[in-house]
Protein backbone atom coordinates (compact mmCIF):
# COMPACT_ATOMS: atom_id res chain seq x y z
CA UNK A 1 0.00 0.00 0.00
CA UNK A 2 1.19 3.28 -0.93
CA UNK A 3 0.55 5.59 2.09
CA UNK A 4 0.27 9.40 1.26
CA UNK A 5 1.40 11.37 3.79
CA UNK A 6 0.35 15.31 4.19
CA UNK A 7 1.33 18.00 6.07
CA UNK A 8 -0.74 18.74 9.41
CA UNK A 9 -1.58 21.54 11.01
CA UNK A 10 0.66 23.32 13.61
CA UNK A 11 -2.26 25.89 14.50
CA UNK A 12 -5.45 27.24 13.71
CA UNK A 13 -4.28 30.29 11.72
CA UNK A 14 -1.34 28.28 9.85
CA UNK A 15 -2.25 27.79 6.18
CA UNK A 16 1.37 26.94 5.63
CA UNK A 17 4.76 25.40 5.89
CA UNK A 18 7.98 25.59 5.00
CA UNK A 19 10.46 22.07 4.29
CA UNK A 20 13.23 23.45 6.45
CA UNK A 21 15.29 19.72 6.17
CA UNK A 22 14.65 16.60 4.79
CA UNK A 23 15.99 14.14 7.69
CA UNK A 24 15.89 10.94 5.48
CA UNK A 25 16.98 10.78 1.62
CA UNK A 26 14.45 9.59 -1.11
CA UNK A 27 14.28 5.92 -1.14
CA UNK A 28 15.07 5.31 2.26
CA UNK A 29 13.26 2.82 4.68
CA UNK A 30 11.83 4.51 7.35
CA UNK A 31 10.38 3.34 10.89
CA UNK A 32 6.99 4.52 11.95
CA UNK A 33 7.08 7.91 14.24
CA UNK A 34 10.96 8.04 13.27
CA UNK A 35 11.10 11.81 12.80
CA UNK A 36 11.78 12.10 8.55
CA UNK A 37 11.73 16.24 8.10
CA UNK A 38 11.71 19.80 9.92
CA UNK A 39 8.82 22.33 9.06
CA UNK A 40 9.06 25.84 9.18
CA UNK A 41 5.75 27.71 10.04
CA UNK A 42 5.81 31.22 10.27
CA UNK A 43 5.57 30.48 14.73
CA UNK A 44 7.79 27.43 15.06
CA UNK A 45 10.00 24.84 13.99
CA UNK A 46 8.19 21.69 13.92
CA UNK A 47 9.61 17.61 13.08
CA UNK A 48 7.48 15.69 10.65
CA UNK A 49 6.89 12.03 12.47
CA UNK A 50 6.49 8.92 9.47
CA UNK A 51 3.05 7.90 9.99
CA UNK A 52 4.14 4.30 8.82
CA UNK A 53 6.73 2.04 8.22
CA UNK A 54 8.23 1.46 4.61
CA UNK A 55 10.22 2.86 2.08
CA UNK A 56 10.08 6.64 1.13
CA UNK A 57 9.47 9.01 -1.59
CA UNK A 58 10.23 12.63 -1.16
CA UNK A 59 7.73 14.66 -3.45
CA UNK A 60 9.03 18.23 -1.56
CA UNK A 61 12.52 19.68 -2.01
CA UNK A 62 13.84 21.53 1.25
CA UNK A 63 12.93 25.43 0.94
CA UNK A 64 9.52 24.49 -0.53
CA UNK A 65 6.63 26.11 0.73
CA UNK A 66 3.74 24.13 1.02
CA UNK A 67 0.04 24.29 2.04
CA UNK A 68 -1.30 23.02 5.26
CA UNK A 69 -2.60 19.44 4.37
CA UNK A 70 -0.51 18.67 0.93
CA UNK A 71 0.95 15.49 0.15
CA UNK A 72 5.40 15.98 0.82
CA UNK A 73 6.30 12.46 0.36
CA UNK A 74 5.14 8.77 -0.52
CA UNK A 75 5.58 5.87 1.79
CA UNK A 76 5.40 2.39 0.16
CA UNK A 77 4.22 0.22 3.66
CA UNK A 78 4.73 -3.34 1.61
CA UNK A 79 8.25 -2.72 0.94
CA UNK A 80 10.38 -4.87 3.01
CA UNK A 81 13.14 -3.47 5.02
CA UNK A 82 16.75 -4.05 3.61
CA UNK A 83 18.76 -6.32 5.59
CA UNK A 84 22.12 -4.20 4.57
CA UNK A 85 24.15 -2.84 1.78
CA UNK A 86 27.81 -4.18 3.24
CA UNK A 87 28.11 -7.09 0.28
CA UNK A 88 27.82 -4.50 -2.42
CA UNK A 89 30.89 -2.17 -0.95
CA UNK A 90 33.30 -4.18 -2.08
CA UNK A 91 32.51 -4.42 -5.97
CA UNK A 92 31.68 -0.76 -5.70
CA UNK A 93 35.13 -0.34 -4.63
CA UNK A 94 37.03 -2.37 -6.67
CA UNK A 95 37.28 -0.12 -9.96
CA UNK A 96 38.29 2.46 -7.43
CA UNK A 97 41.23 1.03 -6.71
CA UNK A 98 42.79 0.82 -9.95
CA UNK A 99 41.88 4.33 -11.00
CA UNK A 100 45.05 5.78 -9.14
CA UNK A 101 47.32 2.90 -11.13
CA UNK A 102 45.89 4.41 -14.34
CA UNK A 103 46.25 7.51 -13.92
CA UNK A 104 50.01 7.58 -12.23
CA UNK A 105 50.93 5.88 -15.87
CA UNK A 106 48.57 8.49 -18.05
CA UNK A 107 50.44 10.87 -16.07
CA UNK A 108 54.05 9.96 -16.09
CA UNK A 109 55.15 10.85 -19.66
CA UNK A 110 53.36 14.64 -18.88
CA UNK A 111 56.03 15.20 -16.50
CA UNK A 112 58.89 15.25 -18.23
CA UNK A 113 58.14 17.90 -20.91
CA UNK A 114 57.56 20.40 -17.74
CA UNK A 115 61.09 21.56 -17.06
CA UNK A 116 61.31 22.62 -20.41
CA UNK A 117 58.43 25.09 -20.13
CA UNK A 118 59.38 26.87 -17.01
CA UNK A 119 61.95 28.88 -17.90
CA UNK A 120 59.78 30.82 -20.31
CA UNK A 121 58.33 33.15 -17.18
CA UNK A 122 59.75 33.96 -14.15
CA UNK A 123 57.64 33.94 -10.82
CA UNK A 124 55.18 36.47 -10.40
CA UNK A 125 55.31 37.19 -14.31
CA UNK A 126 52.33 37.42 -15.88
CA UNK A 127 51.07 36.00 -19.17
CA UNK A 128 50.01 38.48 -22.08
CA UNK A 129 46.54 37.76 -21.54
CA UNK A 130 47.11 38.50 -17.80
CA UNK A 131 49.13 41.26 -17.81
CA UNK A 132 46.43 43.13 -20.71
CA UNK A 133 43.90 42.76 -17.88
CA UNK A 134 46.08 44.71 -14.87
CA UNK A 135 47.17 47.07 -17.39
CA UNK A 136 43.38 47.67 -17.82
CA UNK A 137 42.58 47.20 -13.47
CA UNK A 138 45.86 49.15 -13.28
CA UNK A 139 47.34 46.74 -10.93
CA UNK A 140 50.96 46.23 -10.69
CA UNK A 141 52.03 42.74 -11.18
CA UNK A 142 54.07 42.50 -7.79
CA UNK A 143 50.44 43.05 -5.64
CA UNK A 144 49.06 39.77 -7.27
CA UNK A 145 50.48 36.27 -6.44
CA UNK A 146 50.57 34.06 -9.37
CA UNK A 147 49.46 30.78 -9.22
CA UNK A 148 50.66 29.48 -12.53
CA UNK A 149 53.67 27.25 -13.07
CA UNK A 150 56.51 28.49 -11.32
CA UNK A 151 54.58 31.33 -9.93
CA UNK A 152 53.27 32.61 -13.15
CA UNK A 153 50.24 35.10 -13.33
CA UNK A 154 47.81 33.49 -15.23
CA UNK A 155 44.45 34.83 -17.01
CA UNK A 156 42.30 33.99 -14.09
CA UNK A 157 44.49 35.61 -11.40
CA UNK A 158 44.56 38.56 -13.28
CA UNK A 159 40.55 38.22 -13.62
CA UNK A 160 39.73 37.95 -9.90
CA UNK A 161 42.62 40.49 -8.89
CA UNK A 162 41.22 43.56 -6.43
CA UNK A 163 43.14 46.96 -6.20
CA UNK A 164 44.81 46.91 -2.87
CA UNK A 165 44.14 51.05 -2.22
CA UNK A 166 46.67 49.92 0.58
CA UNK A 167 44.79 46.91 1.97
CA UNK A 168 46.29 44.08 2.29
CA UNK A 169 45.42 41.39 -0.70
CA UNK A 170 44.95 37.42 -0.52
CA UNK A 171 42.57 36.82 2.36
CA UNK A 172 39.28 35.10 1.80
CA UNK A 173 36.33 37.51 -0.04
CA UNK A 174 33.84 34.09 -0.37
CA UNK A 175 30.55 35.13 0.28
CA UNK A 176 27.62 32.87 1.02
CA UNK A 177 23.72 33.14 -0.07
CA UNK A 178 21.57 31.62 2.47
CA UNK A 179 17.11 31.56 2.40
CA UNK A 180 15.68 32.73 5.75
CA UNK A 181 13.87 30.22 7.74
CA UNK A 182 10.08 30.71 7.32
CA UNK A 183 10.16 31.63 11.09
CA UNK A 184 12.98 34.49 10.88
CA UNK A 185 11.22 35.41 7.81
CA UNK A 186 7.95 35.99 9.64
CA UNK A 187 9.86 37.88 12.74
CA UNK A 188 12.00 40.47 10.33
CA UNK A 189 7.79 41.25 9.16
CA UNK A 190 6.73 41.52 12.77
CA UNK A 191 9.22 43.73 13.55
CA UNK A 192 9.07 46.10 10.43
CA UNK A 193 5.38 45.98 11.14
CA UNK A 194 5.71 47.04 14.67
CA UNK A 195 8.63 49.96 13.26
CA UNK A 196 5.95 51.02 10.92
CA UNK A 197 2.33 50.76 11.95
CA UNK A 198 3.05 51.99 15.48
CA UNK A 199 3.82 55.01 16.98
CA UNK A 200 6.44 53.78 19.02
CA UNK A 201 8.28 55.55 21.27
CA UNK A 202 11.19 54.35 24.34
CA UNK A 203 11.64 55.54 28.33
CA UNK A 204 14.54 54.28 30.52
CA UNK A 205 15.37 54.83 33.63
CA UNK A 206 17.56 52.63 36.05
CA UNK A 207 17.20 50.48 39.05
CA UNK A 208 19.35 49.93 42.02
CA UNK A 209 20.01 45.88 42.18
CA UNK A 210 20.88 45.51 45.45
CA UNK A 211 17.96 44.73 47.77
CA UNK A 212 17.18 41.60 45.18
CA UNK A 213 20.53 40.93 45.13
CA UNK A 214 20.42 40.82 49.01
CA UNK A 215 17.01 38.49 48.76
CA UNK A 216 18.35 36.27 45.87
CA UNK A 217 21.93 35.88 48.45
CA UNK A 218 20.03 35.32 51.58
CA UNK A 219 17.57 32.74 50.03
CA UNK A 220 18.77 31.30 46.81
CA UNK A 221 20.27 28.28 48.72
CA UNK A 222 17.06 27.53 50.41
CA UNK A 223 14.78 27.75 47.25
CA UNK A 224 17.35 25.71 45.41
CA UNK A 225 16.72 23.00 47.79
CA UNK A 226 12.93 23.06 48.53
CA UNK A 227 11.87 23.50 45.13
CA UNK A 228 13.53 20.79 43.53
CA UNK A 229 16.71 22.27 41.92
CA UNK A 230 14.91 25.41 41.10
CA UNK A 231 16.89 28.50 40.79
CA UNK A 232 15.94 31.85 42.24
CA UNK A 233 16.84 34.21 39.19
CA UNK A 234 15.84 37.99 38.44
CA UNK A 235 13.10 37.30 35.94
CA UNK A 236 10.54 36.07 38.71
CA UNK A 237 11.37 39.98 40.34
CA UNK A 238 10.18 41.85 37.15
CA UNK A 239 7.48 39.88 36.36
CA UNK A 240 6.16 40.47 39.78
CA UNK A 241 6.92 43.89 39.30
CA UNK A 242 5.37 43.90 35.94
CA UNK A 243 2.72 42.17 36.82
CA UNK A 244 1.78 44.89 39.73
CA UNK A 245 3.00 48.03 37.66
CA UNK A 246 0.12 46.62 35.14
CA UNK A 247 -2.36 46.52 37.85
CA UNK A 248 -1.84 50.23 37.92
CA UNK A 249 -1.40 51.01 34.57
CA UNK A 250 -3.84 49.04 32.86
CA UNK A 251 -3.55 51.24 29.44
CA UNK A 252 0.01 49.35 29.43
CA UNK A 253 -2.09 46.14 29.12
CA UNK A 254 -3.93 46.87 26.11
CA UNK A 255 -3.93 46.84 22.52
CA UNK A 256 -5.07 48.28 19.49
CA UNK A 257 -7.65 46.50 17.45
CA UNK A 258 -8.80 49.26 14.30
CA UNK A 259 -10.67 52.32 15.74
CA UNK A 260 -11.07 49.98 18.89
CA UNK A 261 -9.02 49.24 22.55
CA UNK A 262 -8.96 45.92 23.87
CA UNK A 263 -8.13 46.16 27.78
CA UNK A 264 -7.13 42.93 29.54
CA UNK A 265 -7.82 42.25 33.10
CA UNK A 266 -5.18 39.30 33.21
CA UNK A 267 -1.42 39.61 32.58
CA UNK A 268 -0.45 36.65 30.04
CA UNK A 269 3.62 38.05 30.18
CA UNK A 270 5.63 36.90 26.92
CA UNK A 271 9.40 36.20 27.39
CA UNK A 272 11.43 36.58 24.83
CA UNK A 273 14.12 33.46 24.26
CA UNK A 274 16.39 32.55 22.19
CA UNK A 275 16.23 29.41 20.73
CA UNK A 276 18.40 27.17 18.11
CA UNK A 277 15.90 28.37 15.22
CA UNK A 278 16.10 31.90 16.39
CA UNK A 279 13.99 34.33 18.83
CA UNK A 280 11.06 32.93 20.03
CA UNK A 281 8.50 34.41 22.62
CA UNK A 282 6.32 31.91 24.88
CA UNK A 283 3.52 33.12 26.96
CA UNK A 284 3.28 32.89 30.85
CA UNK A 285 -0.50 32.55 31.32
CA UNK A 286 -2.36 34.38 33.79
CA UNK A 287 1.18 35.28 35.12
CA UNK A 288 -0.20 37.67 38.05
CA UNK A 289 -1.46 34.70 39.43
CA UNK A 290 1.63 32.65 40.21
CA UNK A 291 4.12 32.82 43.23
CA UNK A 292 7.95 33.43 42.74
CA UNK A 293 8.37 29.89 42.35
CA UNK A 294 5.61 29.34 39.85
CA UNK A 295 6.92 31.97 37.55
CA UNK A 296 10.51 30.29 38.19
CA UNK A 297 9.13 26.86 37.22
CA UNK A 298 6.96 27.53 33.62
CA UNK A 299 9.89 30.27 32.70
CA UNK A 300 12.31 27.21 32.58
CA UNK A 301 9.76 24.65 31.26
CA UNK A 302 9.47 27.20 27.99
CA UNK A 303 13.18 28.00 27.78
CA UNK A 304 13.74 24.20 27.62
CA UNK A 305 11.51 23.68 25.19
CA UNK A 306 12.90 26.95 23.06
CA UNK A 307 16.07 25.71 23.52
CA UNK A 308 15.38 21.75 22.39
CA UNK A 309 13.06 23.21 19.48
CA UNK A 310 9.97 21.82 20.84
CA UNK A 311 8.13 25.03 21.30
CA UNK A 312 4.31 24.81 19.89
CA UNK A 313 2.27 27.47 18.48
CA UNK A 314 -0.16 27.21 21.59
CA UNK A 315 3.00 28.35 23.64
CA UNK A 316 3.49 31.55 21.63
CA UNK A 317 0.16 32.34 20.65
CA UNK A 318 -1.77 35.16 22.91
CA UNK A 319 0.90 37.20 25.33
CA UNK A 320 -0.11 40.91 26.55
CA UNK A 321 2.89 42.32 27.30
CA UNK A 322 6.69 41.16 26.73
CA UNK A 323 9.78 41.12 29.16
CA UNK A 324 13.24 40.84 27.59
CA UNK A 325 16.48 40.56 28.84
CA UNK A 326 19.22 41.57 26.48
CA UNK A 327 21.59 41.80 29.56
CA UNK A 328 22.36 38.35 29.19
CA UNK A 329 24.40 38.70 26.25
CA UNK A 330 26.03 42.03 27.67
CA UNK A 331 23.91 44.80 26.41
CA UNK A 332 24.10 48.03 28.58
CA UNK A 333 21.04 49.98 26.70
CA UNK A 334 18.25 49.34 24.05
CA UNK A 335 15.58 50.12 22.57
CA UNK A 336 13.67 47.14 22.21
CA UNK A 337 10.80 46.94 19.59
CA UNK A 338 7.12 46.03 20.45
CA UNK A 339 5.62 42.80 19.92
CA UNK A 340 2.81 43.37 17.79
CA UNK A 341 -0.42 43.42 18.66
CA UNK A 342 0.71 44.40 21.83
CA UNK A 343 1.15 47.85 23.29
CA UNK A 344 4.42 47.66 25.37
CA UNK A 345 7.90 45.72 25.99
CA UNK A 346 10.12 45.87 29.04
CA UNK A 347 13.63 45.29 28.30
CA UNK A 348 16.18 44.17 30.70
CA UNK A 349 19.97 45.63 30.42
CA UNK A 350 23.62 43.88 32.53
CA UNK A 351 24.11 44.93 35.76
CA UNK A 352 27.32 47.15 36.37
CA UNK A 353 28.31 48.43 39.28
CA UNK A 354 28.26 52.09 38.97
CA UNK A 355 28.48 55.22 41.87
CA UNK A 356 25.57 56.90 42.56
CA UNK A 357 24.30 59.48 45.21
CA UNK A 358 22.56 57.66 48.33
CA UNK A 359 21.67 60.14 50.91
CA UNK A 360 23.73 62.63 50.15
CA UNK A 361 27.03 59.94 49.96
CA UNK A 362 28.48 58.60 46.93
CA UNK A 363 28.10 54.83 46.65
CA UNK A 364 28.61 51.65 44.24
CA UNK A 365 25.55 49.82 43.54
CA UNK A 366 24.86 47.19 40.94
CA UNK A 367 22.49 49.04 38.41
CA UNK A 368 20.29 48.06 35.26
CA UNK A 369 19.25 50.30 32.99
CA UNK A 370 15.85 49.38 32.10
CA UNK A 371 14.04 50.45 29.15
CA UNK A 372 9.94 50.64 28.17
CA UNK A 373 9.31 50.93 24.36
CA UNK A 374 5.16 51.38 24.29
CA UNK A 375 2.82 52.62 21.54
CA UNK A 376 2.23 56.42 22.07
CA UNK A 377 -1.01 55.47 20.17
CA UNK A 378 -2.85 54.29 23.07
CA UNK A 379 -0.39 54.76 25.94
CA UNK A 380 0.55 58.64 26.71
CA UNK A 381 3.37 60.17 28.26
CA UNK A 382 2.18 59.88 32.15
CA UNK A 383 1.24 56.15 31.79
CA UNK A 384 4.39 54.67 30.41
CA UNK A 385 6.70 56.92 32.70
CA UNK A 386 4.12 55.80 35.53
CA UNK A 387 4.32 52.31 34.57
CA UNK A 388 7.76 52.10 34.60
CA UNK A 389 8.19 54.09 37.83
CA UNK A 390 6.11 51.35 39.72
CA UNK A 391 8.64 48.75 37.93
CA UNK A 392 11.38 50.45 39.64
CA UNK A 393 9.89 51.37 43.01
CA UNK A 394 9.04 47.57 43.23
CA UNK A 395 12.41 46.00 42.33
CA UNK A 396 14.29 48.21 44.82
CA UNK A 397 11.80 47.35 47.63
CA UNK A 398 10.63 44.05 46.72
CA UNK A 399 10.40 42.82 50.21
CA UNK A 400 7.81 45.46 50.94
CA UNK A 401 5.66 45.55 47.17
CA UNK A 402 6.27 42.66 45.57
CA UNK A 403 6.12 40.17 49.10
CA UNK A 404 4.32 41.40 51.70
CA UNK A 405 7.20 41.85 53.75
CA UNK A 406 7.47 38.42 54.10
CA UNK A 407 10.65 36.79 52.45
CA UNK A 408 10.10 33.16 53.54
CA UNK A 409 6.38 32.91 52.52
CA UNK A 410 6.48 34.95 49.13
CA UNK A 411 9.63 32.31 48.45
CA UNK A 412 7.32 29.47 49.89
CA UNK A 413 10.19 28.21 52.40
Amino acid sequence: MILEMKVPSPGESIKEVEIATWLVKDGDYVEKDQAIAEVDSDKATLELPAEMSGVITLKAEEGDTVAVGAVVCLIDTDAAKPAGSAPAAPAAEAPKAEAPKAEVKAEAPKAAPAPAAAPSYAAGTPSPAARKILDEKNIAPATVSGTGKGGRITKDDAVNAVPSMGTPTGGSRGTERTKLSMLRRKVAERLVSAKNETAMLTTFNEVNMTPINQIRNEYKDAFKAKHGGLGLGFMSFFTKAVTRALELYPDVNSMMDGDYKVAYDFADISIAVSGPKGLMVPVVRNAELLTFRGIEAEIKRLALRARDGQITVDDMTGGTFTITNGGVFGSMLSTPIINPPQSGILGMHNIIERPIAVNGKVEIHPMMYVALSYDHRIIDGRESVGFLVAVKEALENPLELLMNGDAKRALEL
